[in-house]
């Protein structure tokens, strides 16, 4: 099992000073700096994108909120956020959620092997802020709303069928959604001051529409062992599912959830945290948490989106902060990977690799002008770690 509790693991900032400590029952232990670089090097100059990156990559803009993707007739959505890549024969696919009220849904663009655009369609419309959402294993795209008593849908990548709406996930201010294929589970965030973690147990793994909600309990301290509890309504109505199992783990602003290796990752934006589950023994703790960084300057705030890549290294996107996407290494370096300027009134969303890793996909909410008719999604390509 991977375990990343960043014991006296090395913290890089924009500053390329680092940081030695230790996370564990909310104790902090001061190392002496360490100054260097993360695994990809320093962030270069600006390009024309407006984007800093390490050496030997690059970015190009993949669509903008308002206007027609690459040759194709499909004008892209408002505010793009959550989203995923999936293969495609040679090519693949990149799915993005709109966050916009009653008409949000979501949108996927379609790339040949070479990476060149040769498609764009809407596979989800008339939902409500569909924020983030995650793929399954067998190739749908789970789309979240982010109202308090939002739906899980089902979503086809490709267009073809009609999206579904899951009930049986349960009805709450959804925010992600990652696929544990090991328990045959789907974890959720939830996205309040007071919210929780879930995990759907479906009764077929595979088929969605029916199953057991269940709801993280544990003690309130940063780290210990957790059970889950089965959540009487679903519905939510008229009892919050959050408020209806004893004993429930209450999580501040829950967002981005990743799984890999028997591990959850997931982020609370509330208070800059990145959680760790470690399934096979069933124990919770803290992974990061700015607060903790000794001296501040702490690399990674304001987080977000959360996605992982094949090397182990996880990619947690900036809701504010200075907009940068930072890395967090199996060996505990956490380092930003790439800043984008002039576009402080937004926030990145939605990173995902394609599926030979090589092309990293992200959204900046509302762009340079702020609003959410501004929204760009690029696309990086260079050296990823393999």
């Amino acid at each position: 099992m991977e375990r990343r509790r960043f014991l006296r693991g090395a913290v890089v900032g924009t500053s390329a000073a680092a940081f030695g400590f230790t996370l564990w029952q909310g104790a902090a232990s001061a190392a002496p700096a360490q100054p260097g670089p993360g695994p990809y090097g320093a962030l270069g100059a600006a390009d024309a994108n407006g984007i800093q990156l390490p050496s030997g990559f690059t970015s190009r803009v993949i669509a903008r909120s308002g206007q027609t993707v690459g040759s194709t007739s499909y004008i892209w959505h408002n505010a793009p956020d959550g989203g995923a890549c999936f293969a495609d024969g040679s090519g693949w696919i990149y799915v993005s959620n709109s966050e916009i009220s009653s008409t949000g849904g979501a949108s996927a663009v379609k790339f040949s092997s070479t990476g060149t655009i040769t498609g764009a369609y809407r596979i989800l419309s008339n939902t409500n802020r569909n924020c983030a959402g995650g793929a399954t294993p067998w190739n749908t795209w789970l789309s979240c709303e982010e109202v308090s008593t939002g739906y899980v849908y089902e979503t086809d990548p490709w267009g073809v069928n009609a999206a579904v709406r899951r009930s049986a996930m349960g009805r709450f201010n959804h925010e992600a959604a990652a696929a544990d294929p090991v328990r045959k589970v789907i974890y959720l965030t939830e996205d309040a001051s007071d919210g929780c973690l879930y995990r759907f147990v479906p009764t077929t793994w595979g088929n969605l529409s029916s199953g057991t909600l269940q709801v993280l309990k544990a003690g309130t301290a940063t780290s210990g062992s957790f059970t889950w509890g089965t959540v009487p309504d679903p519905d939510g109505s008229p009892t919050a599912t959050r408020d209806q199992v004893s004993g429930a783990k209450l999580f501040n602003g829950g967002e981005g959830c990743h799984y890999a290796n028997d591990t959850v990752w997931f982020t609370t934006k509330g208070d800059n945290r990145l959680w760790q589950l470690n399934l096979l023994n069933s124990t919770y703790e803290l992974a990061y948490d700015d607060s903790l960084v000794v001296g501040g300057g702490a690399p990674l705030t304001g987080v977000d989106n959360v996605t992982g890549a094949a090397s182990g290294d996880l990619f947690v996107a900036e809701d504010g902060g200075n907009m940068e996407i930072c890395v967090i290494t199996p060996d505990d370096v956490v380092a930003p990977f790439l800043r984008i300027n002039g576009q402080s009134s937004s926030e990145i969303c939605g990173p995902a690799f394609s599926p030979d890793g090589r092309r990293l996909y992200f959204s900046s909410q509302r762009g340079t002008s702020g609003s959410s008719s501004g929204g760009i999604t690029y696309e990086v390509t260079g050296p990823f770690r393999a």
